[in-house]
């Protein structure tokens, strides 16, 4: 059967799901290998070295800088208060005084009788990383993180942003076409998921962060209420850190498209049920897609290995989504492989595959042009 790789978007009920949680330098590991942790739980933690300052001791005092040890009044690993006399000089048959004091909460971490400096660092920042789906320990890297796995339905999107979160899946929509403005979010929709349909506007999106809704779920949205949101043009860099309160995935593209029939389905049947989200979206090297992570340990998955099995295009199996115009967003069953090149309207020579839509029409695209539905 012919099979040909491209690129891979999984709407699935049953899969499983492989997390790796790392801290960004060497910690404590608080879990052991065979636990059964909740997403919201610490899995690991660290302490990422607070800021340094320096203070010019001997600029300020007016002495060279090797007196500058003999009139400290801290030592090095003192701790100290901001605004705490740190140093002291006294003149004039020690009648007067110039103290310098601490700029900052912190540490002495140095002093220099070289450059007449005093070091200063801030307490330490706590850095906790915290399972993000319920499942079970499987791997341990020491001093480092921890890999959980579960059982899960998943649904990835095509963009999204904000950071990772966890919240009940809440369906407001009443078909896939479904448009979520701002008269859609409630008061009781904090800590909510919200699944919509195929668009949400910048005021709807303000709202609900400001309501204390966990995320939104679409199938499309536009360039302009984008930006009104963020109050900036979206770049090609990783997204997901955007620090706007709330986590948009889009599930089909730019513009008002309706939500996958499938997937609007699929997430309509985990109403209620516990999800971890993600917006992180990287396109280029290294993809990472945002997602919907719904978790539930009694699902039946065909096959443990299945991730072995992705990026294969199989005749009259394999769901495409087109993301090219001028078919963008449509959905379709694959139905034929041309093996040899063909010429497009570029006048380059390409890969192609036939492509049939549910409504029965069917196309001749590049190869390149769509991606995968995993089912």
């Amino acid at each position: 059967m012919a099979h040909a790789y491209t690129p891979g978007l999984k709407v699935t009920r049953a899969t499983i799901i492989r997390k790796v949680r790392r801290l960004p330098l060497q910690g404590e590991v608080l879990v052991k290998k065979g636990d059964k942790v909740k997403a919201e739980d610490i899995v690991a933690k660290t302490e990422l070295p607070g800021n340094v300052q320096p203070v010019n001791v001997a600029g300020f005092l007016s002495i060279p800088p090797e007196d500058v040890p003999q009139v400290m009044l801290k030592k090095p690993g003192d701790t100290v208060k901001k605004g705490e006399p740190i140093a002291m000089s006294k003149s004039f048959f020690g009648l007067f005084k110039t103290t310098v004091t601490a700029p900052i909460d912190g540490i002495i971490e140095s002093v220099s009788n070289i450059t007449g400096q005093v070091i200063l660092r801030e307490a330490p920042m706590p850095v906790e990383v915290n399972a993000y789906i319920d499942g079970v320990i499987t791997d341990i890297f020491e001093k480092e993180g921890v890999v959980v796995e579960t059982k899960a339905s998943l649904v990835q999107g095509i963009f999204g942003i904000g950071e990772e979160r966890i919240g009940t899946l809440h369906v407001i929509a009443d078909s896939p076409d479904f448009i979520v403005d701002e008269d859609k979010i409630l008061p009781e929709h904090k800590g909510k998921v919200l699944v919509g349909g195929a668009f949400v506007t910048s005021k709807a999106l303000k709202k609900a962060a400001k309501i204390g809704v966990k995320g939104i779920v679409v199938g499309g949205i536009d360039d302009q209420n984008l930006r009104d949101f963020l109050g900036y043009d979206i770049g090609v860099a990783i997204t997901g850190n955007e620090g706007k309160g709330i986590t948009l995935i889009v599930t089909e593209g730019f513009g008002k498209l309706s939500m996958a029939k499938r997937t609007f389905e699929l997430l309509k049947s985990l109403e209620g049920k516990k999800c971890s989200i993600s917006g992180a979206t990287q396109i280029r090297a290294g993809v990472i897609r945002p997602e919907v992570i719904v978790p539930d340990e009694t699902l039946k998955v065909q096959g443990e290995d299945k991730e072995m099995q992705e990026g294969g295009l199989i005749i009259g199996q394999t769901r495409v989504r087109i993301i090219r115009e001028p078919y963008f967003g449509k959905i379709g069953t694959v139905v034929s492989l041309p093996p040899e090149l063909q010429k497009i309207e570029t006048e380059a020579m390409v890969r192609v595959l036939e492509v049939r839509f549910d409504d029965g029409s069917q196309v001749t695209i590049p190869r390149a042009n769509v991606e995968i539905i995993e089912e």
